[in-house]
């Protein structure tokens, strides 16, 4: 009787990758592959990889080599890279790494099998071509038996002059929402408490899908979405990402609002605070119309958590640019915000910009936000202090095995005293006792504590 074969899948990138690197883990296991925590001792390694930023390109590539090496002393080893490198990179890459059996595009994930039936065959595949995602059939692998990632709508539309993704993901396609629901109910008979509906630009659900009102309203929408998946029993919460400030719309505030399983949490990515830069970045919206969108949250829902994303020193930002980003973050007061510092991306308008700025300013500008984000985020995190928070309990703490860990609804990590046998997958009401910028402690007010 032969050995199984063992796969290994590093993932780079956004939740929309880890989403893709649960669902080939799923197609490698139904083939009889079983997983392996060491990519060398794998007989499979699949890299699943970003080109958002070039630090995570280069993590790749370095990742790569040294599993290139292993394959010369052993030729069964297959090797693959997914996801948005090997999209842009394509056919280069095999010339850059010849050990290379399988590159394939992120819109090629649920094909995994095919494509691994023509390696084996004794091929050199190359999978980048634009196709329509055949609807998922795959059984993911999950990382989590308590909160699942479910696709809603694939690739992106919008040209921001920075971004890579819609040329390595592709246009956008929606998912029908019959299909989002099944899903949701077979997550939810399989004992799962949380989902999150993903999807790179969210708010831009069902816009390509057919159907529409006599006023020209699309019968489907984000928000139609969730009011159509909302009362599947057994989920008990659900949360979106990632929205885009120029398709946000009140009506999904109120449905949030309305719905009581829909998390009070918000990801908005702004990106920038001076609306010149915004116009250089094509984001289609201006800071006025941002704060408009966080004054409808907060007037609607006061106590939702907003986060986002910003970029600092974009070619030609001025230091005058780059203070009204501070200014914007300080005026919200973010819960959490995702910093970078611009990184050119191949193939973008960005990228060719004349006036990039030096290593230095872009470090230097990272470190204020930061240091202002913290700042901002703790000052958030006080709210919480002597509240009872509802938390759903997901893992043991990694730092400290008398703790578990979980999240409230607003998306902020609690550690408190307790066992995961006894808690995992359970909503615990949680009174804060201490506060950080990024994470509270508490303690278990439920009976089911007394045990731990």
């Amino acid at each position: 009787m032969s050995t199984p074969r063992r796969y290994h899948i590093t993932t780079f990138g956004c939740q929309m990758n880890k989403a893709d690197s649960e669902r080939m883990a799923g197609i490698l296991e139904d083939l009889g592959y079983i997983w392996s925590e060491e990519a060398n001792d794998a007989d499979l390694v699949l890299y699943n990889t970003c080109t958002i930023r070039d630090n995570a390109e280069q993590k790749v590539y370095s990742y790569l080599g040294r599993q290139a090496e292993r394959k010369r002393q052993q030729p069964d080893l297959t090797l693959i890279v997914a996801g948005c490198v090997a999209q842009q990179e394509g056919e280069s890459l095999l010339r850059r790494v010849p050990e290379l059996d399988l590159v394939m595009g992120p819109q090629h994930a649920n094909r995994l099998a095919d494509l691994l039936t023509q390696v084996e065959a004794g091929s050199q595949v190359v999978a980048t071509e634009e196709v329509e995602i055949a609807e998922d059939i795959t059984q993911p692998r999950r990382d989590s038996t308590i909160t699942a990632w479910v696709n809603v709508i694939y690739g992106c539309n919008e040209r921001c002059t920075y971004c890579v993704v819609p040329n390595v993901r592709g246009r956008e396609q929606s998912r029908e929402p019959a299909a989002i629901r099944a899903e949701i109910e077979q997550l939810a008979a399989q004992g799962y408490r949380e989902i999150t509906l993903l999807g790179q630009n969210i708010d831009a659900y069902g816009r390509d899908l057919p159907g529409s009102t006599p006023e020209g309203r699309h019968l489907h929408t984000l928000t139609d979405l969730l009011y159509y998946v909302h009362d599947v029993p057994g989920i008990e919460r659900i949360r979106f990402a990632t929205s885009h400030p120029r398709y946000f719309t009140e009506r999904l505030i109120r449905a949030c609002a309305e719905l009581p399983k829909v998390c009070e949490y918000f990801h908005i990515p702004f990106q920038s605070g001076d609306n010149d830069v915004l116009k250089a970045m094509a984001r289609g919206y201006t800071v006025e119309r941002y704060l408009r969108i966080v004054e409808q949250i907060r007037e609607i829902i006061p106590d939702a958590a907003i986060s986002a994303d910003a970029i600092v020193a974009f070619p030609g930002e001025t230091e005058e640019q780059f203070e009204n980003t501070l200014k914007l973050v300080e005026q919200v007061g973010f819960d959490l915000v995702n910093t970078a510092a611009y990184s050119p991306r191949p193939g973008t308008p960005a990228a060719n910009a004349p006036d990039q700025l030096s290593e230095e300013v872009k470090q230097d500008r990272l470190q204020r936000l930061n240091h202002l984000v913290a700042q901002m985020a703790a000052d958030r995190s006080q709210r919480y202090l002597g509240r009872t928070e509802e938390v759903l309990i997901e893992a043991t703490n990694p730092r400290n095995p008398q703790q578990v860990m979980g999240r409230t609804r607003t998306n902020r990590l609690v550690f408190c005293d307790g066992t995961i046998a006894q808690l995992e997958g359970q909503l615990v009401p949680v009174r804060i006792t201490e506060t950080r910028a990024f994470s509270l402690t508490g303690q278990i007010l439920s009976p089911v504590a007394a045990g731990c």
